[in-house]
């Protein structure tokens, strides 16, 4: 299963999937927020979300799970 991780520190600002979601490779699913710049998080696989990871408003670190796909 593709996951998708935390590239940096980051706040949860929008989750834009849910578990059972279609997504489409270059599809937004989730804005982070660091030093305050937004950070869109793209698919880079299509698939089921399978897991969503993380809440709005959850501080992730490096290498965090995000969501599986």
């Amino acid at each position: 299963m593709p996951e998708i991780r935390a590239d940096m520190v980051a706040n949860v600002m929008e989750i834009y999937v849910s578990e059972g979601d279609t997504v489409a490779i270059g599809d937004t699913i989730v804005l982070l927020e660091s030093m305050k710049m937004e950070i869109p998080v793209i698919a880079e696989n299509a698939g089921t979300v399978t897991r969503v990871a993380v809440s709005i408003g959850d501080v992730v670190q490096e290498g965090d799970l995000i969501i599986e796909i």
